[in-house]
């Protein structure tokens, strides 16, 4: 809340005060031909580094590879491409550290981390799904105590398994 608070209260008076206060250095239309001139440079290189991602993540896709890294920088260059086209110099330098392939990296590596970290989170293990202990939308888990060896009839289920990740040449199971 206060993330939003920040953004839709905070940052425009802050941009309407550098803005003046450029305007008042630099001249009103200077003023107004610069944030106009930062968003024309900014779509351009908005568009080259989301051309750019395109063609990694197809050809990531192509060789059976999720493009998880390229979904999440495509996803900062659209957040790049609003900010820079947002009139203001502070939601500017926002929008080309987003769009400028180093610092995107950067971030996208800094948000990937905090997403994992959020999905595979402490008790969010089998029945922790929030349907009860050892429960489920379907009925009974099969990750439960008492459904782990036997089952309602009392038989015993037996199973095995090969580890084949290493020897997948189409890299799906990684």
């Amino acid at each position: 809340m206060r993330v939003l608070f920040l953004l839709f209260a905070l940052l425009p008076i802050l941009e309407i005060a550098l803005l003046i206060n450029v305007g008042s250095v630099v001249g009103g239309w200077n003023t107004v031909g610069l944030v106009i001139l930062s968003a024309f440079i900014g779509a351009y290189f908005v568009k080259r580094e989301g051309v750019s991602t395109l063609q990694t993540a197809q050809e990531k896709m192509q060789r059976n590879e999720v493009p998880g890294k390229e979904l999440v920088e495509g996803l900062m260059l659209v957040v790049a491409g609003i900010l820079l086209v947002t009139p203001g110099f502070i939601t500017d330098i926002f929008g080309f550290l987003l769009a400028m392939p180093g610092s995107r990296h950067f971030f996208a590596a800094q948000v990937s981390k905090h997403m994992k970290m959020r999905v595979v989170a402490p008790g969010m293990g089998p029945g922790a799904s929030g349907f009860g202990q050892g429960q489920s939308p379907f009925g009974q888990s099969p990750f439960d105590e008492r459904s782990r060896s036997h089952n309602n009839d009392g038989d015993v289920f037996e199973g095995e398994y090969s580890d084949r990740t290493t020897n997948d040449p189409d890299k799906r199971l990684k």
